[in-house]
């Protein structure tokens, strides 16, 4: 067997040769090799598992008889021809892009905040991480509170303010409905971006900023300079996990407005889970999860192909 090892090239890129020593790639490789065995889990196989039911009719009768009738890709012809598919595809992509701006502008300005040294600061680093502890559903529970067109507390602040003349219904109105679940969701995702910044900004070595105010660069210069490209890593990590999870946002609808008023609110996940489990029709859900999982992967590597790029 270690005969063979070494006198095989394509192995021995992989594993040294007997008594050898393990070289970066090798080593490399052998630390990948049980991360890669967990994608191929927890994500390749459930896609792989997904896309097969799609191509199927799936019904629940089926499933117990087995009865699971190949139809190609009639589901995604369903999907596509359906109007309210599109509909909450197209919003759920300007959810996202909104969400996620707000996330990583928010979580970069609060990240400069903790990064100052002063003692107000401190207080800041252990009041982010309230709402990073808040589990989703409980988050958007809350929320429904302080947006109750009766009893809310965001409706007696502005009362209170002058801001309106009476108490308005901000759940049930399509785009202020709209706008307070991504805030929901935005207020309780946040945290996890301040902190990524944050980590990231103590790895910035001072002698960068001591050199720029020495040529003479101003504060936005050495932002503009020195913090924003050392941060283009993060920034990508970023927008790759919190694209994904802001596409499919689910907690803060179920919790907030159930997807109303009317279908102002319904995401793709929520098409997804209402066709799945409320109309039974397993096939339709399966197909409409790949279509964004697929929007998603696409989303990821356009942010590595044009942000995560190696400094020169």
């Amino acid at each position: 067997m270690e005969r063979a090892k070494q006198h095989n090239p394509l192995w021995s890129r992989f594993w040294p040769a007997a008594g050898g020593d393990w070289s970066e790639k090798q080593l490399a490789f052998l630390l990948n090799v049980p991360t890669a065995a967990l994608v191929l889990l927890i994500v390749a196989y459930p896609l792989v598992y997904v896309f097969l039911i799609s191509l199927q009719s799936v019904t629940i009768s089926g499933l117990r008889s087995g009865n699971t009738p190949f139809v190609g890709l009639a589901n995604y012809v369903t999907i596509f021809s359906d109007s309210l598919f599109l509909t909450t595809l197209g919003r759920t992509l300007v959810m996202s892009f909104v969400s996620v701006t707000l996330m990583i502008s928010l979580g970069l300005f609060m990240a400069l905040a903790m990064n100052q040294k002063v003692k107000i600061a401190t207080l800041t680093r252990a009041l982010i991480l309230l709402p990073w502890a808040v589990p989703p559903i409980a988050n958007g529970i809350m929320w429904g509170f302080i947006y109750n067109s009766r009893y809310g507390h965001l409706n007696a602040l502005l009362y209170s303010l002058g801001l309106i003349d009476d108490f308005i219904s901000i759940i049930g109105d399509p785009f202020l409905a709209q706008v307070g679940v991504i805030w929901a969701y935005v207020w309780r995702v946040i945290p996890f971006s301040a902190l990524l910044f944050y980590a990231a900004l103590q790895g910035i070595p001072e002698e960068l900023y001591e050199a720029a105010e020495v040529d003479g660069a101003n504060t936005w210069q050495q932002f503009w300079k020195i913090t924003l490209p050392m941060l283009r890593p993060v920034i990508a990590v970023l927008l790759i996990l919190r694209t994904a999870f802001a596409m499919t946002i689910f907690d803060e609808v179920f919790a907030i407005t159930q997807g109303g008023p009317g279908d102002s609110t319904w995401t793709a996940a929520w098409y997804s889970y209402w066709n799945s489990f409320r109309l039974l029709k397993i096939d339709i859900g399966a197909a409409s999860s790949f279509v964004l999982a697929v929007i998603i992967t696409l989303f990821a590597l356009v942010y590595i192909r044009f942000v995560y790029r190696p400094s020169e």
